[in-house]
């Protein structure tokens, strides 16, 4: 079994919002993320989904582009992004396809590992109280996750989330303070649409752990393979 990661799928087959305006690199993405997806991952793999999976704004208009990745190969593991507006309530969302998980102050356990994570949100240097709200809500859901994941039995943990865990200068925060009390190796994020973003992101060896960048357009829209499981 392979576990992969990819984020910002932005797919829109049911509404009106082509990502070719965001330039060139976005033609035909969805196309060249079915060949890439189908020609790496087998139904035995694992795929997480690090958010911003869809444009639509309601579940309904939604479940075309979850019918969609429903039909890819593998299990998909999927965290909230930050225009994923259509989320429901978890329990709802569990409930509409058997190769699709959700996680929100949960975590889905795969042999020793659980795959544990949230949406996170930006980091301000000089933020508003809402987004100081929104940022300690991230933590705790990301703490719930994490404590989710041990109880479950994990001795080793892999966390998603949609937000990068640093600002653009690499520096600590409150999450790769959480990230690192617990047996967390592996880290991955997406959001980042830029090269300026892209060259200042966290990536690779950080305080022991591997910090992933999977934004799809980054990737070239092929999912990025993080582990190999081989017991």
């Amino acid at each position: 079994m392979k576990i992969y990661a990819i984020g910002d799928l932005h797919l829109a087959l049911s509404t009106d919002k082509p990502m070719e305006v965001f330039g060139p690199k976005w033609e035909n993405h969805v196309t060249r993320l079915t060949a890439c997806w189908k020609q790496l991952i087998t139904d035995k793999d694992i795929v997480i989904l690090c958010g911003d999976l869809s444009w639509a704004m309601k579940l309904n208009e939604a479940k075309v582009d979850l019918d969609f990745i429903d039909q890819l190969p593998g299990k998909k593991i999927c965290i909230k992004g930050n225009h994923d507006y259509w989320w429901e309530k978890i329990g709802v969302l569990n409930t509409l396809y058997d190769s699709i998980y959700f996680i929100q102050n949960t975590a889905y356990k795969v042999g020793r590992y659980a795959i544990c994570g949230t949406r996170g949100w930006m980091h301000f240097d000089d933020a508003s109280q809402e987004d100081k709200k929104i940022y300690l809500r991230e933590q705790e859901r990301l703490k719930l996750s994490l404590q989710d994941g041990i109880k479950k039995g994990a001795e080793e943990i892999i966390v998603a989330l949609h937000y990068p865990p640093t600002n653009d200068k690499r520096e600590d925060s409150p999450f790769t303070a959480l990230i690192e009390q617990y047996p967390v190796r592996q880290v991955m994020y997406g959001h980042l649409h830029d090269e300026t973003g892209w060259e200042k992101a966290l990536k690779g060896s950080y305080n022991e752990r591997m910090y992933h960048l999977v934004a799809a357009d980054y990737l070239e829209f092929c999912p990025k393979l993080i582990l190999e499981i081989t017991e």
